[in-house]
């Protein structure tokens, strides 16, 4: 008999070790240009507290501050804020509570020497800054208690509106980093359509408003709603009949009467 023999297996092949690629090395123009880089993403997040990552909540990133000759939807406009009495309110309800439009007067803080010249100021021109219709407010973000005390201490006889979170503040673009207030006049008619919306000197801020008023920039039905004093009314009919008159004498000395 033939005897069979078993094969052996043959053992496994050496697995033979994965050669690593080597990255080359950046040359001198591509390191250069993300070096540049880096340092640009740097100064952007000093500039701005954001990285390139990181969504921008600012005004301006959701629509911008507002310019003169916009017209804004005020519902929710600026958040809710509160008077110096404590009652809360909105930009909304101010502007529809006025017979023309708001006055936004903005100062750093109550009772330091230039936020008094400029409350004074208008306190002082109140009643030629209201005659078309609007109304003022002073805005800070100041508490109601150091407001009162303000307002009491200058016998202001308009509101003094507090913004502690400074809402609204910054969304008319008058907010100063951190958390300071940008003396400046914000001012919207009864449409909703800025007016003014700028930074500014005591004098500068009362000397906005009042062109506002003598160039008649208030709209028709604005300046309709806004009372007429009696001596102008009687004046405008005497005018109104001397004008008649003129015209019956002219149609005479023609022969057309």
């Amino acid at each position: 008999m033939v005897e069979l023999r078993k094969r052996k297996t043959p053992p496994p092949a050496p697995v033979r070790p994965t050669k690593q690629k080597k990255t080359a090395p950046k040359g001198k123009v591509a390191q250069a240009k993300d070096a540049v880089v880096e340092k640009v993403e740097a100064v952007k997040e000093a500039v701005t507290g954001k990285s390139n990552g990181d969504a921008d909540t600012s005004p301006a990133a959701s629509g911008g501050v507002p310019k003169v000759g916009d017209t804004i939807t005020l519902t929710d406009f600026g958040g809710e804020i509160e008077t110096h009495e404590g009652t809360k309110t909105t930009l909304a309800k101010l502007v529809e509570e006025s017979k023309a439009g708001v006055v936004l007067f903005t100062y750093p803080k109550a009772s330091t020497p230039g936020c008094t010249k400029q409350a004074c100021l208008f306190r002082d021109s109140y009643e030629p800054l209201t005659a078309a219709g609007l109304s003022i407010y002073g805005l800070s973000n100041d508490s109601p208690k150091a407001n009162t005390t303000f307002k009491t201490k200058q016998n202001l006889q308009y509101p003094l509106l507090c913004d502690p979170a400074q809402t609204l503040i910054a969304a008319i673009g008058l907010k100063k980093a951190p958390k300071g207030t940008t003396r400046g006049v914000f001012v919207v008619d009864k449409q909703g359509k800025v007016l003014a919306s700028e930074p500014g000197s005591p004098d500068g801020t009362v000397a906005v408003v009042k062109k506002i008023v003598d160039g008649g920039s208030l709209s028709g039905d604005a300046a309709a709603a806004a009372p007429v004093d009696k001596e102008d009314s009687k004046a405008v009919e005497a005018a109104k009949t001397a004008d008649e008159v003129a015209d019956t004498a002219a149609k005479v000395d023609s022969n057309e009467v």
